[in-house]
């Protein structure tokens, strides 16, 4: 490792970039490589590293060698002398990264490329494992995520910064079935072990994260202390919206098409139970105070009086049969019940809230309900305007991780859940709350929430509307690393931002638990469904009684007695 593997050739095409020559007979050389070179800075010898971006052959056969598929060009070489003892050469070139920084313990670029005639060494993997990972593997705030790709499994072991990504939030991208949800499984087993004990809720609106359970059990997740994870499954049947806590543009959201009119009564209906109320109040009084948007009351000296329509009536009767017909039956939204925060957030715990049964309508009210309530009760924790006493006392920081992002934050058009989003992305690090976003559709993403996430975790992706998104929105992965995306095997991600020092690529390590978002094997279940053993034991199992497919004999006689 410490031999030189090239020589500087010269400047490369941008003033961070340089080129040298190398034979790389061993083929250790490879796209997104890392080497350095040695200069004095400061006084001081420097190791200055850099990622290898291109790699271009200079001597080639020429064309003829390679006329005949048959024959080997290096065997027509040797018979004709040509090259005889002359290795293949290459110009690589490099982007410079700079020299790490033990005390800032972050890379600084000296601005200074080698001279020609340098020689260029290949990083060991001692010096890798010590300077792209921000953090000590089993140390509090690491999360390992895998191993470097360029290097043999675990030889070099890529440990990110849990602190960064959930205080600056996190974006995993990738297309379907290249492995986003399995990487976000193994987040989440990182920030549930003893030497984090994380407290995080997983927004999951197709039922995949039941499998973490399995984390009490492990070893893995064991304390000396006694410390275990503990993890909830809601299931949608037990999600509980107050409906006192539901706002205009929540109402917006469950009854689309609202008339500027119906609007305007919905809001007036909302402030006057909320100034005779407070948040104490339920969907019948949430009707009443609009009907009394739509009539004015009787004369109380006359009881023979009856009410007066004004010029909302209709409008009235509109939204109360709107109102009616979204909330009145809806499993959901409830007069009393409500999930606490403290029930839905805790440390130690990783609280799974499915809601693959529910609308998707609801569905983003449901979660811009929560994460408004999360936001307040961080404000008001941090403030000193709430304690213990609160159903909605939140001390500590907290982490949302957040499935099928897109739909929570669409490109196209604001839902619900959008400004919520936006205002968390601009704000919630001060308050300690973080939220992570997972999506197969970066092109279908707002680019202003995807901009912000300052930890990007970026599998394969083939889309080139979802690649101009994301090199559009994401500064910090490098546009040779974007040229990555498509050739990315499953399980390989490109992991840029503020958790590691520099974009690396990394093979995700297995996870401790069992994934639960396995792709089904259609024919293998239809093999197995129409197997004759099957079909049998199938229809032995439904076969009906003996009396119920034939009639009694009573019954056949009286039968036949109604024939003759």
């Amino acid at each position: 490792m410490h031999e030189p593997v090239g020589t500087t050739k010269g400047p490369g095409e941008s003033p961070h970039e340089y080129t040298f020559v190398t034979p790389d007979v061993e083929e250790r050389v490879r796209h997104g490589e890392f080497v350095y070179y040695e200069a004095v800075v400061d006084g001081q010898v420097r190791q200055v590293v850099g990622r290898i971006t291109d790699r271009r052959p200079l001597r080639t056969y020429p064309d003829v060698f390679m006329a005949n598929p048959a024959v080997p060009p290096a065997h027509i070489a040797q018979m004709l002398g040509h090259g005889q003892g002359q290795h293949e050469l290459f110009e690589i070139t490099v982007r410079i990264i700079g020299y790490y920084d033990l005390g800032l313990k972050d890379f600084i670029n000296p601005r200074l490329p080698p001279r020609a005639g340098r020689p260029i060494f290949l990083c060991d993997n001692d010096m890798l494992s010590q300077i792209l990972s921000t953090r000590a593997r089993g140390n509090p705030g690491s999360a390992w995520i895998g191993s470097l790709l360029s290097r043999e499994p675990d030889a070099v072991p890529i440990v990110i910064d849990a602190g960064a990504f959930t205080s600056t939030h996190l974006a995993i991208i990738a297309s379907t079935g290249a492995g986003k949800s399995y990487l976000a499984g193994v987040l989440i087993e990182e920030l549930l072990k003893p030497y984090n004990r994380g407290c995080v809720l997983v927004i999951d609106p197709h039922g995949e994260y039941d499998t973490l359970q399995e984390m009490a059990n492990r070893p893995e997740f064991q304390g000396e202390d006694g410390y275990r994870p503990e993890v909830r499954i809601l299931r949608p049947q037990e999600v509980k919206v107050r409906i006192s806590s539901l706002n205009v543009g929540d109402y917006r959201a469950l009854l689309p098409n609202l008339t500027e009119r119906q609007e305007y009564i919905l809001r007036n209906a909302l402030s006057a139970l909320r100034r005779e109320r407070g948040d104490k109040y339920g969907f019948d009084d949430l009707m009443l105070a609009v009907r009394e948007q739509g009539y004015k009351p009787a004369e109380e000296m006359d009881e023979a009086a009856e009410e007066k329509p004004t010029k909302y009536a209709d409008s009235v009767e509109a939204v109360l049969w709107r109102l009616d017909a979204v909330l009145r039956h809806s499993s959901s939204f409830n007069d009393y019940q409500q999930l606490p925060l403290q029930a839905l957030y805790a440390p130690g715990r990783c609280t799974v809230l499915q809601l693959n049964e529910i609308d998707a309508r609801e569905q983003q009210v449901i979660v811009a309900t929560i994460l408004r309530r999360l936001l307040q009760a961080r404000v008001d924790a941090e403030r000193g305007k709430t304690d213990e006493r609160s159903e909605d006392y939140i001390p500590y920081p907290t982490f949302t991780l957040i499935e099928e992002a897109h739909h929570f934050a669409p490109a196209s058009g604001e839902v619900v859940t959008t400004h919520i989003l936006r205002q968390i992305l601009a704000e919630g690090r001060k308050f300690g709350v973080a939220v992570g976003l997972i999506s197969q559709r970066p092109g279908k993403l707002d680019a202003d929430v995807l901009s912000q996430c300052m930890t990007q975790c970026i599998l394969r992706i083939v889309n080139p509307v979802d690649q101009a998104r994301v090199a559009e929105s994401i500064e910090s992965v490098g546009r040779d690393l974007l040229l990555e995306l498509p050739a990315l095997s499953k399980g390989q991600v490109i992991i840029a931002g503020s958790a590691v020092n520099t974009p690396v690529i990394c093979r995700v390590r297995r996870r401790h638990t069992t994934h639960g978002a396995e792709s089904k094997d259609a024919p293998a279940i239809w093999v197995q469904y129409a197997s004759e053993g099957t079909r049998k034991r199938r229809e032995r199992d439904h076969a009906l009684p003996a009396d119920l497919v034939q009639p009694p004999k009573s019954l056949r006689s009286l039968m036949l007695d109604d024939d003759e």
